[in-house]
């Protein structure tokens, strides 16, 4: 693609942790091998049950890193990309549990913006989960579903940091040789943002 980014411009790499195993321990036989095979797929219903709008039976099949893509983007990713974008769904080569295709549904604008940034947000979904869970993002135009838009508003947002002048200097220059200085100035939002969450905190050791 056209003026992507390069991916070891982000400001710091993160060194994520490997994603816990959704395997169910010991084995099982009989009833009591069923009662626990129902059990695990009881818990990717209930989680699938609280984010609308994702592919459960993507979650059903891939498992732990699938939902949590969906129910973390916005610690994945920082905010500004959260409300604009949505992971859809998971997807991995026959017998593969790595380097997938994650399908993103995007608002109408972000999705040119998004393809400049797709190296640095691949970097920051393998990084949260400490290996190489997605390979390359396919982008759908679509509204975004947005649950609980009558609920309780929420707590204003901390303020975000300022990017360092390193940080500032090499995003400008890599937005230099884009010509059209309405979208120049939406991939330095965005690439702020994506540097911003270099600091973020990462999932919990379960």
């Amino acid at each position: 693609m056209d003026d992507t980014p390069d991916k070891d411009a982000n400001a710091a790499k993160l060194k994520g942790k490997t994603a816990p195993s959704s395997k169910v321990s010991g084995k099982g036989n009989g009833k009591g091998g069923d009662k626990r095979d129902a059990q695990r797929r009881g818990g990717m219903r209930s989680i699938a049950a609280l984010v609308p709008g994702l592919t459960r039976q993507a979650i059903g099949k891939r498992g732990f890193t699938t939902a949590k893509i969906v129910t973390d983007w916005a610690r994945i990713v920082g905010p500004d990309l959260a409300r604009q974008s949505q992971p859809e769904q998971l997807r991995f080569a026959r017998g593969e549990r790595d380097r997938g295709t994650l399908t993103i549904r995007v608002d109408g604008p972000l999705a040119t913006e998004l393809m400049h940034l797709e190296p640095q947000v691949i970097e920051r979904i393998n990084g949260y989960f400490g290996y190489n869970a997605v390979a390359r993002l396919k982008l759908i135009q679509a509204p975004i579903r947005r649950p609980g838009a009558d609920g309780p508003r929420k707590a204003p947002k901390p303020p975000q940091r300022p990017l360092n002048a390193t940080e500032t200097e090499s995003l400008d220059a890599r937005l230099a040789h884009i010509e059209d200085p309405e979208l120049r100035e939406r991939l330095h939002r965005l690439g702020r943002a994506v540097l911003r969450r270099d600091t973020a905190t990462k999932p919990d050791q379960e």
